[in-house]
């Protein structure tokens, strides 16, 4: 009988689980891919705020990560990440868009006095070497 001690035990970074929430499906294709190259193979995308809630409400186990945008219809990031924090989540948050870098900043802030662990906040597109950094995936992957 196998034990819990038994060296068996999964390495549960070795394949973290990401959720991307952007309304723009090539920006999702493209953060998608780049995920990818990082060796991480369970992508799930959502289209919204709303979108994204309901993808998670489907796992299993929530994502390791979310990649949010933060300018949506129908459910923004603002509201989706304050919905983050209601429902208990723990993992990092990547925060993106295609606004300016103060606007951007002021997400990140208020992201951080929700609560979330926000890992970092990038202008779209993001540079491959900055998503990596932002996730601690240097490793796991290559390719810009």
């Amino acid at each position: 009988m196998k034990g819990l001690h038994d060296g068996t035990t999964p390495d549960i970074r070795a394949r973290p689980a990401v959720l991307v929430v952007d309304d723009d499906p090539f920006a999702q294709n493209v953060m998608g891919e780049a995920l990818g190259a990082m060796g991480i193979n369970a992508v799930h995308a959502a289209l919204s705020g709303r979108d994204g809630l309901r993808v998670l409400a489907t796992l299993h186990e929530p994502p390791e990560f979310v990649v949010c945008d933060v300018f949506m219809p129908d459910m923004d990031g603002f509201e989706f990440m304050d919905h983050l924090v209601k429902r208990g989540y723990l993992g990092g948050v990547v925060i993106v868009s295609g606004v300016d870098a103060y606007m951007l900043d002021l997400t990140r802030v208020f992201a951080k006095s929700l609560g979330l662990k926000v890992l970092g906040a990038f202008v779209k597109p993001v540079a491959y070497q900055d998503l990596a950094e932002a996730l601690g995936m240097q490793s796991m992957g290559g390719g810009a």
